[in-house]
């Protein structure tokens, strides 16, 4: 092996180079990358880790030599013996546990003389089957190739005739050592829409590229990937290219040229375009989606609101729009959706106006640059007299009715959370007192409000005399049956109110500063209860505590958790720490106390995910150990195909980032059954257990280990 190594030493330096390129292109997605030479035997392995280890459990490993006789039907001895590009998707594999995989190999060679080296091989799952993989990966194949082909010529010729001008398949340039042109290929022709004759021996036309020229003949310095956009002018359109410009140096290593390509990659360019334009649009009714819309109120908060200005988030959801899906069905009521949203476009047109669809039947709808209240109420009237035209799908015409709800910064909130709260509470108040009308959010001060003021000089007072108890809800492993965890949660147990949850008091100590110290009574309680179990012989498990916002935002929150783990003595591997998505709005910040925590030794779980806006890519930097799905998800995968999509992608996602999921909520089998199917076995609710006291846990505990389950149900 090690013979074979050194004898594939360069040649595997070159695929190196290019694979890691598109390693990089191709961040975020899971991938895994063989190389094996012309026998089949692998030769080295990269990419996504997690992959990576369940196929060397299978025993797929460097060194490993592949053979049809031993390996079934499989993509490397396929374009062994074909010589040709090759994909196997799934089931097309011989073993079944590559039947969740889809594999693109291509042989590589010695072009000039079509001496086969090797293969090279992409393992994937199956959810992320692709054709283009395939001719991303023919394209990689042709540039190391190319590279190979430079690298043997090179060792024989000089540079000037290393470089086959005519045969590669990127625009190439050289220049002498003052500037002028010396070869100019076809490539270049189409690429840049100049003839060779007419910049022959001449400085490179286009200015820009011609100052990169400059710069590299005078300091000797390489441009990389430098993208440009050229305009061809024979009648295509703008093209988009990656510029490469080095120096040609003599056996003096004296500057006698410069070398310059231009790679074309408009279509991946539109590709990724096209890529981000859906991850920020709705793909039914092509308004931007939930991510775009929050963030983008975000932006307009981070970088201020002028003085004399407001602004309205309005909710607008259709009444009895799952009559129409029932009667009509999906197709009529995806149809209906459409009509929707070019209508609210309609009304709402002016520049500072955006529509976004959040899913279902809600749209939201921003009014920001308002000097006030009446501008967004004109809006809502005009939306609502729009409503009252027909609508007419696949020959049918009905009528069909909305409610609105608005919400105005900064009276009724001055984050993106607490805006579309107000804005969700005033629309289902507007459902309630009948409907088709719009409704302004308003605080209620006279309800509770003798109750709240009781509760906010009380929580000082509770604190001190131990008036605050926890609860623990079991985490479930589905497959086992086993309690692999609980979560924390605060009760009061008020000496005159009786045993309060959380909802009653937690906002108000968030507003009062209290939640800090209520918050790190929780974390030591909740360790040192989960110490006791496991000194009395339970099996260890972890322990989940929510931490607030503010506790976040504390200068010496990593010291003070430091603190209680010393305190309490227990392992930093049982204690996990659920954060909101609103928390790591700041990525530097969120990145360094995060890693901090982790070096404790601590996990890391992100709460009611697929509520906020939280950027995949960021959660590996979090080094986030797992998701916990909202409940308002889980409520509804059984009724709502929306939620069950969104449920189905998180759960996905997380696998493919190497990341756990658990959901909360769970209630019912069919909820229980959907989940497995997803393959999410980590869950809570009210289906197993509601939450209990530390001495009704020890019971469970005490017995049974194992939590019986009926998995045939």
């Amino acid at each position: 092996m090690h013979l074979k190594r050194a004898e594939y030493e360069e040649i595997l330096s070159v695929i190196d180079f290019f694979v890691n390129k598109m390693l990089e292109l191709m961040k975020g997605l899971p991938l895994l990358i063989l190389i094996s030479d012309e026998n089949g035997c692998i030769l080295e392995m990269a990419g996504d880790e997690a992959i990576k280890s369940v196929v060397q459990q299978s025993g797929i490993q460097v060194g490993l030599v592949f053979n049809e006789h031993e390996a079934g039907t499989n993509s490397i001895n396929l374009v062994l013996d074909h010589r040709e590009p090759i994909q196997l998707v799934g089931d097309e594999h011989y073993y079944e546990f590559l039947g969740s995989s889809a594999c693109y190999s291509v042989p590589f060679q010695y072009t000039d003389i079509s001496n086969l080296l090797g293969t090279i091989t992409i393992m994937t799952t199956i959810d992320q089957h692709n054709p283009f993989l395939l001719a991303m990966l023919c394209t990689v194949v042709d540039s190391i190739e190319r590279e190979l082909l430079l690298k043997k010529q090179n060792r024989r010729l000089h540079i000037l005739n290393q470089v086959v001008i005519e045969t590669t398949r990127n625009g190439i340039i050289i220049t002498d050592r003052d500037g002028n042109v010396t070869e100019f290929n076809k490539f270049a022709e189409i690429l840049t829409g100049s003839k060779k004759q007419d910049v022959i021996n001449r400085p490179i036309p286009d200015a820009k590229i011609n100052d990169f020229i400059k710069e590299v003949l005078l300091t000797g310095k390489d441009y990389e990937d430098m993208e440009f956009m050229l305009c061809p002018q024979t009648g295509q359109g703008d093209l988009v290219c990656l510029f490469d410009a080095f120096p040609i140096l003599d056996e003096n290593m004296q500057v006698m040229g410069a070398f310059a390509q231009f790679r074309d990659i408009t279509e991946r360019y539109h590709t990724e375009k096209q890529i981000n334009y859906l991850a920020y649009h709705d793909d039914l009714t092509g308004l931007p989606n939930r991510r775009f819309f929050t963030g983008h109120i975000d932006d307009l908060l981070r970088h201020g609101v002028k003085e004399d200005r407001i602004f309205a988030v309005m909710f607008l959801d259709l009444d009895s729009f799952k009559k129409i899906n029932d009667t009509l069905g999906h197709n009529n009521g995806d149809a209906l959706l459409k009509l929707v949203a070019e209508r609210l476009t309609t009304c709402c047109h002016a520049p500072h106006h955006l529509v976004s669809r959040m899913g279902g039947d809600e749209f939201t709808i921003l009014l920001q640059d308002i000097t006030d209240r009446t501008e967004a109420i004109q809006v809502a009237e005009e939306i609502i007299r729009a409503f009252e035209k027909p609508f007419a799908v696949d020959s049918y015409e009905f009528y069909i009715t909305a409610s609105i709800g608005i919400a105005f910064y900064p009276q009724d909130g001055t984050n993106v959370e607490m805006l579309m709260k107000n804005a969700d509470i005033a629309l289902y108040r507007m459902k309630d007192d009948g409907k088709n009308n719009y409704n302004v959010f308003k605080p209620n001060p006279n309800a509770g409000g003798i109750e709240r003021l009781t509760l906010e000089n009380s929580i000082r007072k509770a604190l001190q005399q131990g008036e605050f108890v926890l609860y623990y809800q079991p985490q479930i492993d589905m497959l086992s049956g086993r309690i692999i965890g609980t979560e924390a949660l605060v009760r009061w147990n008020h000496p005159t109110l009786g045993l309060l949850p959380p909802a009653k008091f937690i906002p108000i100590a968030e507003e009062t500063g209290l939640i800090v110290p209520l918050g790190e009574w929780v974390l030591r309680t909740a360790c040192l209860q989960n110490q006791v179990w496991r000194e009395r012989g339970f099996a260890p498990m972890s322990v989940s505590v929510n931490l607030s916002s503010r506790q976040f935002s504390k200068h010496d929150l990593v010291e003070t958790i430091k603190e209680i783990l010393l305190e309490t003595r227990i392992d930093p591997q049982y204690l996990e720490l659920e954060i909101t998505e609103s928390m790591t709005m700041n990525v530097d910040v969120a990145i360094e106390v995060l890693g901090k925590l982790k070096e404790l030794g601590i996990h890391l779980c992100i709460d009611d995910f697929g509520t906020g806006y939280s950027n995949l890519y960021y959660l590996k930097l979090f080094s986030i150990d797992r998701l916990k799905i909202d409940r308002s998800f889980v409520r509804d995968i059984m009724t709502d195909s929306n939620d069950a999509d969104i449920v189905a992608t998180i759960i996905a996602m997380a696998h493919k980032l190497g990341i756990d999921a658990i959901a909360e909520g769970v209630e019912t089998i069919e909820q229980l059954d959907f989940l497995r199917s997803q393959n999410c076995h980590d869950v809570q609710g009210f289906y197993y257990y509601q939450p209990l006291p530390a001495e009704q846990i020890e019971q469970l505990m005490m017995k049974s280990a194992d939590i019986k389950t009926n998995l045939q149900r």
